[in-house]
């Protein structure tokens, strides 16, 4: 962090939708200041120009580690794509930075593996499958709801743009779930698709989740709880991509005062 207390934050995954919403709230707290944009589409040009309208002085790189390379950057945002998330995120710690990544489909493999070397770094390093509050306490509210309910299903809802499936969210929220019960739907007949798929996927607890892609959407999650006589919804919207941005900003502050490793966003809240 530089002497004045400002945290010197780069964007990795600038130009796109979640990127440029970061980028926003970035130049508008008074805390942060924009020292870098990533991407690998407007190489070259200046982020400002396309965000703003009027240039900021940081021109887009198209490298990641070329971009972080010889700059005092405290924190790098990944919201890029689940293909290179991995390696953002490794050569993020490689260069001194702290990664804080919005960017899902992490498989729990490669998040022990980051989470082993951002401790031998001693940088913190946050990983939220979702940023937005209300959504943080939806799976709150699902993991307490499980103690009582036998029987549950996720539907979760983005737009046609979206790559993985299932979503990060709603991964999370079958593992907050299963912290309170390891067995869902032992009483269900057994099945038979006439369409393979049409139950969508369970884990292996026995939660079904489906994934619906349609644009129109930003983000929603539905958690539903069945017992006899009576249904539980617990239910998500994001209705524009900026109710993520308190997220991004707390994680932001989180990593570079506690260097510490945190998965999900429920943990600093």
């Amino acid at each position: 962090m530089s002497s004045n207390n400002i945290i010197r934050v780069a964007v990795s995954g600038a130009c796109g939708r979640m990127g440029q919403e970061v980028v926003k709230a970035v130049v508008d707290a008074p805390d942060m200041e924009l020292v870098g944009a990533i991407d690998k589409f407007n190489a070259g040009q200046d982020i400002g120009n396309i965000i703003f309208g009027k240039p900021l002085g940081i021109l887009i790189e198209e490298d990641l580690e070329a971009g972080l390379k010889n700059k005092d950057i405290d924190v790098v945002v990944d919201f890029t794509d689940p293909g290179s998330v991995f390696a953002n995120a490794q050569i993020i710690l490689n260069s001194g930075a702290r990664p804080v990544i919005g960017t899902t489909g992490l498989e729990i493999e490669q998040i022990n593996k980051l989470k082993k070397l951002s401790e031998e770094k001693n940088l913190g390093l946050l990983i939220a499958p979702n940023f937005t509050i209300g959504a943080v306490l939806m799976m709150k509210f699902a993991e307490m709801a499980a103690k009582y309910f036998e029987n549950a299903e996720i539907i979760e809802l983005h737009h046609n743009k979206k790559k993985d499936a299932p979503s990060g969210t709603a991964v999370k929220t079958a593992q907050m779930m299963e912290k309170a019960r390891n067995e869902f739907g032992t009483d269900n007949v057994p099945e038979i698709e006439l369409i393979e798929g049409s139950r969508g996927g369970t884990t292996e607890s026995g939660i079904h989740i489906h994934s619906v892609r349609l644009p129109g959407y930003v983000a929603s999650q539905e958690v539903l709880f069945g017992s006899a006589g009576q249904v539980l919804k617990i239910r998500h919207d994001s209705i524009d991509r900026t109710c993520y941005m308190p997220g991004v900003l707390l994680g932001i502050r989180h990593s570079v005062k506690n260097n510490d490793f945190v998965y999900g966003l429920e943990h600093i809240l």
